[in-house]
């Protein structure tokens, strides 16, 4: 059976095989560069491509060896440097598919893979995690399986937040008189939405945001703070209106116009830990109760090969990066169902959708 996959899903079983090479998982600081004196031993991975049967991978750095453990039974031993060596070759393999290559095999992968038990590039999950780990924390001595999400900079740059209808929020446009709506819904640009905001704010319109759409992510945003529903309202019409599209400088935006009173840290604290949310557990259309899915943190797997880490201990380095490193973007207007005015009441009304993805 020939395993295909695209640039992501391979990067998840390059960095399975580069974690157990190097028997460590490096922390990175908020630029995304290794920090060479924090790291976390490896005490184990974890994988269970079928229900019952996780198999455990533990590097044994004595002997320079890798064990392969079911039911607490060695069922192969194989050296580390074979695991080094099969992914340096695979990270190649992954460079040399260009961006947009979609799904492919890498057949030279194919009998290793099979042979450490691996039949899937993506085990399955019932939460955000791609990769279960026991490492051994140098701070505190504990250790514990912990999920980490993972992503890759090997392909196209991965969605932080997934459009949906769940991910509209309306606004009330005030100023603007009701025989503009058809004109303004006729805009078909490539750029249609952003283009009927420009015109909204021409002919003296103002989006004032109401609601969202769906009241499990707006619950979602409460969670974090009971205005950050106002806040990435706010943002959104920054976005729309063209005046950025990342999430650092739409922040900056919402700070000049501090619509809740607010000092500038307020703005800035309240988005990283939105972007954290999204990342590490939060899903628009499921209810969240705060919890981090991925428990351990997240994993990030460079253009040079390295695999780094952001964890608990450097958290703050992680948001910071979110901050730095995400924008806003349109997901299908047709399909997600926004952008279009429409009366109420004698009242105007728009919705705008929110899509966040990593630049």
């Amino acid at each position: 059976m020939t395993i295909t996959g695209n640039k992501g899903e391979w990067s998840e079983i390059y960095a399975f095989l580069r974690l157990l090479a190097d028997g460590k998982l490096f922390a990175a600081d908020e630029n995304l560069n290794k920090i060479n004196n924090m790291f976390f031993p490896i005490i184990k991975i974890i994988r269970e491509e079928s229900t019952g049967m996780p198999y455990e991978y533990r590097p044994n750095s004595a002997n320079a060896e890798i064990e392969i453990y079911l039911d607490n039974e060695r069922i192969l031993c194989l050296p580390a440097k074979i695991f080094e060596t099969e992914a340096n070759y695979l990270l190649e393999e992954i460079i040399a598919h260009g961006q947009g290559s979609g799904s492919f095999g890498v057949e030279k992968s194919y009998p290793f893979i099979r042979s450490i038990y691996v039949n899937k590039l993506k085990a399955p999950t019932s939460d955000k995690s791609d990769i279960n780990i026991q490492i051994h924390d140098i701070n505190t001595g504990f250790e514990k399986v912990a999920g980490f999400s993972i992503k890759s900079e090997l392909g196209m740059p991965p969605t932080l937040l997934n459009a949906g209808r769940t991910t509209n929020f309306i606004y009330k446009i005030d100023g603007l008189d009701l025989h503009y709506i058809d004109s303004i819904n006729a805009i078909d640009t490539s750029k249609k939405i952003k283009d009927r905001i420009k015109k909204i704010i021409c002919y003296g319109g103002r989006l004032i945001f109401c609601n969202m759409e769906n009241d499990v992510f707006k619950n979602n945003l409460i969670m974090i703070d009971s205005q950050m529903p106002h806040i990435v309202a706010e943002m959104l019409v920054g976005y729309y209106s063209e005046i950025t599209s990342k999430c650092a400088e739409l922040t900056e935006y919402v700070n000049g116009m501090n619509p809740l009173n607010h000092t500038a840290d307020f703005y800035r604290h309240k988005i990283k830990e939105l972007l954290c949310a999204a990342a590490l557990g939060m899903k628009p259309a499921t209810m969240w109760d705060g919890t981090d899915e991925a428990s351990g943190g997240y994993i990030i797997v460079r253009t040079n090969g390295d695999v780094l880490a952001y964890h608990i201990y450097n958290r703050d380095a992680f948001k910071r990066y979110l901050l730095n490193n995400t924008k806003f973007e349109s997901g299908s207007s047709s399909r997600h169902g926004y952008g279009i005015l429409y009366e109420q009441n004698g009242e105007i009304f728009i919705k705008l959708n929110l899509q966040i993805r990593f630049i």
